[in-house]
This record gives C-alpha cells, sequence and structure tokens, in this order.
C-alpha cells in the first residue's frame, strides 16, 4: 500500500509515500502538521502527476538540507516548495499543500530506518483508508497541473505531463 525508495544520492535515507482517500480530518491533521505534531509532508494529490514527482522534490530537498541551503524551515516544507514551479513558499503551500476540505492526502516521510513505527503512527491518525500509492494519477487534475506549470499543447506531443512538471521542477533554482 505505501510506497518506498532510497535515494541513490543519498544512501540511508529513504522516502516513504502512503495515500489516504475518503479522509475526514484533513483540518486536524493539516493543523498537527502546522505544529509539527506529524512529522512528515501532506500533499494534495490532485496535484501530482506520478509519485516520482514526489522523489524528484523529496531528493531535492534531502540535498538543500544537506548543502545548508534551504528555503524554508523544515524538510517537509521543502518537499512542498519543490513541487512547485515557482520560488513563492506561502503559494506551495496554497497549491500543492493539504487543505481543510481535502477528501485525499498524499503523506511523505523521509528516515532512515526501519519506517514501520512511523507507518502506524501516521496511519493511526489519518481518518480515512489506505489506497495504493499508484492511485494517485487517478486524483490528477491535468487541467490545473497544465495551468499552474504552463505546458503547452506542442509539449504534450513530443512528451509526458509528467516529463513538463518534472523538468520544471529541476530548472526552477536555474531560471
Amino acid at each position: 500500500m505505501h510506497l518506498t525508495h532510497e535515494l541513490e544520492l543519498f544512501p540511508g535515507h529513504k522516502v516513504t509515500q502512503m495515500l489516504f482517500r475518503d479522509v475526514k480530518n484533513a483540518t486536524e491533521l493539516r493543523q498537527c502538521a502546522v505544529e509539527g505534531k506529524i512529522n512528515g509532508a501532506l500533499i494534495n494529490p490532485t496535484m501530482l502527476v506520478n509519485p516520482f514527482q514526489v522523489l524528484v522534490a523529496a531528493n531535492k530537498a534531502v540535498n538543500s538540507q544537506t548543502n545548508g541551503k534551504m528555503k524554508t524551515r523544515s524538510l517537509y516544507s521543502e518537499i512542498i516548495f519543490n513541487l512547485s514551479p515557482t520560488n513563492n513558499i506561502s503559494e506551495a503551500f496554497k497549491r500543492f499543500g493539504c487543505s481543510d476540505g481535502d477528501d485525499s492526502v498524499l503523506v511523505v516521510l523521509v528516515h532512515n530506518n526501519d519506517e514501520s513505527q512511523l507507518l502506524a503512527d501516521i496511519t493511526a491518525r489519518v481518518s480515512g483508508r489506505q489506497v495504493p500509492v499508484e492511485e494517485v494519477s487517478s486524483l490528477t487534475d491535468h487541467a490545473k497541473i497544465k495551468k499552474l506549470y504552463k505546458v503547452t499543447p506542442e509539449e504534450e506531443k513530443s512528451g509526458t505531463l509528467l516529463d513538463a512538471v518534472v523538468c520544471r521542477m529541476a530548472a526552477k533554482d536555474v531560471m
């Protein structure tokens, strides 16, 4: 049900993603995240094309943390910030962070050891049903994503929406 990857450039760092649907306590979860009671990033899955997008954001966040170059206060807020095509932190939280009315949420954890206790803690807090992370693409709002990332029809002919999104995420720091 969850998806865990080890970051190749950062041995010992693992990223675990958990997707929940029919979430009834999004307000409470968001408040816990703001207060630091949830050690993870709460992401709005409608703004995601594929779990790979989150891995790219997490890899960039761990890199920024390792090099002392984070633009936000925590690793998890850095992940949300890295999903955005702009450098506006508050805009990134509005578009990619979990909102009070959301009925689905993707939880992202970065850890370096056995994640079973972390997963159990998150599962206990979320009032909703866990589904396979691969289902995130069924929740995607393609129109919103194309507009936000300014993806042109010509671009879609030569590559996928995921390609366009990841390119913009990766190039954000350079532009």
